[in-house]
């Protein structure tokens, strides 16, 4: 496939946008397509909804005409690969929630057989004033689309669940009126010595023609791409990378109990077993698991492996561990708040850190929302700070929090709760405060005297 092919982004956010713009930074048009017209409308006026994105870039691809955005899913058919990346979350059940998958797979079918020429009218002039310009440059007047999964599910979903539909819908068959293939994300927010073009692409097609297509257009935007057997075996790849990285941080988080109750500190204990330089990787302990992987992908595969009669025991009990973290927390909140003869309930608690992870402004899936939560049905008054997160959005779970906003760091709170490792926090110092701060994280330099690590 040659770089002449515009490419067509599903879904743009932590995965979607940084996507788009490596895409169109390796010289393809790209068209973004989104729900959510805040977005599109804040990508086209150069406005950040994603802070560690290179914001300036991302405006230069948009003037040079390399990147635009629409919510028109009409323009589906003037574009010739299609990438998905929509969220893949899981029901209160803890069972896959693939509907976002379905519902965009309805939306590409019907103009999986278009050409830029059958669209006829749009609700977006801009997004079809770029189309029609970048059409206008193709040497190729209808090759066959290349359909690319890359949310993060189980394995089968591709072929089980997508195909059936963009068939069925199009009235095209896979392999060999269109490709199909799946491609994990490895999107790290925020991670700078690893990017889009420098982490290696995992690739697995429905067929070998489809295998090559997709290996084709990735190679031109990544620096390397393993090609695998079937699109079963890359959906197994990225689970199995989140998967020992659940199982390993539910080791820590137990060691972490355990070696508490010795009086030993498992800080420590890592920095010292850390000095092996062989048979042993670090793995740190935490509140619980926050963001788009680690929660969620074990459990599409113990779900799966339910079809085959088998139980996944080491990914449920990683589960349990890292899913009772929060109240080990709450036990070392109260501990912390009796020493100086204060109950939780009643209690003002400002908890450092909304995003997930440090230094980053993504916060899905984070575990300080479930803090928050535990603590004020406790009967606390909570309130946070985060540098990156000014003010709560909506998020699925937690529509109570929202419109909540951040507060500044001062010592008239019972309760300093440390949940995110940012920067900030490491260097600010809290050494004369007077409140009793629990650490999660091991992550405070400058500490108050009634510190405490949970």
């Amino acid at each position: 496939m040659s770089i002449n092919k515009t490419v067509g982004v599903i879904g743009l956010g932590y995965v979607g946008l940084p996507l788009s713009i490596q895409f169109a930074n390796s010289g393809f048009n790209v068209l973004g397509f989104e729900i959510d017209a805040a977005k599109v409308d804040k990508l086209r006026q150069g406005i950040p909804y994603i802070r560690h994105i290179d914001t300036e870039r991302q405006n230069q691809l948009i003037e040079e005409g390399k990147l635009e955005a629409t919510t028109d899913f009409e323009l589906l058919a003037g574009v010739d690969v299609v990438i998905i990346c929509v969220p893949t979350p899981l029901t209160q059940h803890r069972e896959p929630d693939i509907s976002y998958i379905q519902k965009t797979a309805e939306s590409i079918a019907p103009r999986l057989a278009g050409r830029f020429q059958d669209i006829t009218e749009s609700t977006d002039a801009r997004a079809w004033e770029w189309l029609k310009r970048v059409n206008a440059q193709k040497t190729e007047t209808n090759p066959p689309k290349l359909i690319v999964l890359e949310s993060t599910t189980y394995p089968g979903t591709t072929e089980e669940e997508l195909k059936p539909i963009l068939e069925k819908g199009s009235g095209l068959i896979a392999g060999k009126d269109f490709h199909l293939a799946f491609s994990p994300e490895r999107e790290d927010p925020g991670r700078k010595n690893f990017t889009v073009k420098s982490i290696p692409k995992v690739v697995g097609g429905y067929t070998q023609s489809c295998l090559d297509a997709a290996v084709a257009v990735y190679e031109q935007v990544i620096d390397k791409v393993h090609p695998v057997s079937s699109c079963s075996v890359a959906e197994a790849t990225k689970l199995t990378e989140n998967i020992f990285r659940s199982v390993n941080i539910a080791l820590v988080n137990e060691l972490k109990m355990v070696f508490d109750a010795m009086g030993i500190d498992v800080w420590e204990v890592i920095a010292a077993a850390s000095t092996k330089p062989f048979g042993y990787m670090p793995f740190y302990p935490g509140p619980g698991l926050g963001g788009h992987c680690i929660p969620i992908d074990p459990f599409y595969l113990t779900w799966k492996a339910r079809e085959y009669e088998k139980h996944t025991r080491f990914i449920e009990l990683a589960g349990e561990v890292n899913t009772s973290m929060p109240d080990y927390v709450i036990s070392k909140i109260m501990e912390a708040l009796n020493t100086v003869k204060k109950s939780l309930s009643g209690s003002r608690i400002l908890l450092l850190g909304i995003a997930y992870k440090a230094n980053v402004d993504d916060d899905r899936e984070s575990v300080s929302y479930l803090l928050m939560d535990k603590l004020e049905k406790l009967g606390a008054t909570v309130e946070y700070n985060d540098p990156h997160i000014p003010e709560i959005e909506p998020t699925r779970k937690y529509p109570q929090f929202t419109g909540r906003k951040s507060q500044a760091l001062e010592d008239n709170y019972d309760m300093i709760l440390v949940a995110t490792a940012h920067k900030e926090y490491a260097d600010y110092d809290f050494s004369q405060y007077e409140s009793v701060m629990v650490d999660t994280r091991n992550h405070i330099q400058h500490k108050p005297a009634n510190y405490f690590r949970a």
